[in-house]
């Protein structure tokens, strides 16, 4: 066993966690909002807002790290995947760092003083239409670190193109509601 496979290892072990577990924490929050629960909505909000910052800044930063100095000390910092694959990683952390961070401690703040509010949930709503895009962009890099595209692979460019404004448009678009089910 060599560095690089060891630091590797650390890098995808993070990234697994990262990405895994906030898909899981938004999957669990856009199901709630679903079924028209808004204690559960409440309950994915606060949990991802506690977790937010204890598990998923944590390894998201060591992610990047590990993907650092695979870098510095193998790969290099020009080829078109990492530059796609960073430029993800900071599109990410900024979402969660600019958009997450203060949005979920507001919720929460408004829900600690008023309780369950029409204001808290629909600031909830509106955080898990964003976690969709962000969760576009971190399938874009985990499809950029397995197939590691060049300038010449317009077809994967492409593919990648398109799952990003899919995110886009289900985040955002009228199609992407996350309105409570007719039950």
């Amino acid at each position: 066993m060599d560095w690089y496979s060891i630091v590797k290892f650390g890098h995808v072990i993070c990234a697994l966690i990262w990405v895994g577990g906030g898909f899981a924490m938004m999957l669990n929050g856009v199901l709630a909002v679903r079924a028209g629960d808004e204690e559960a909505t409440m309950r994915a909000i606060n949990l991802s807002s506690d977790l937010g910052g204890r598990l998923m800044v944590p390894a998201s930063m060591l992610t990047l790290v590990f993907g650092l100095v695979m870098c510095w000390f193998w790969v290099g910092f020009t080829d078109l995947w990492i530059i796609i694959g960073l430029t993800g990683y900071a599109a990410t952390f900024l979402i969660g760092l600019l958009y997450f961070k203060p949005t979920s401690e507001r919720v929460a703040a408004m829900v600690a003083r008023d309780g369950i509010t029409p204001a808290a949930l629909q600031d909830g709503r509106a955080m898990l239409k964003v976690a969709r895009f962000d969760y576009a962009v971190m399938l874009i890099v985990v499809a950029d670190m397995v197939f590691k595209p060049t300038f010449a692979d317009t077809a994967l460019l492409t593919a990648m193109a398109i799952v990003l404004l899919a995110g886009a448009a289900t985040a955002f678009g009228s199609w992407g509601q996350t309105a409570p089910s007719e039950a």
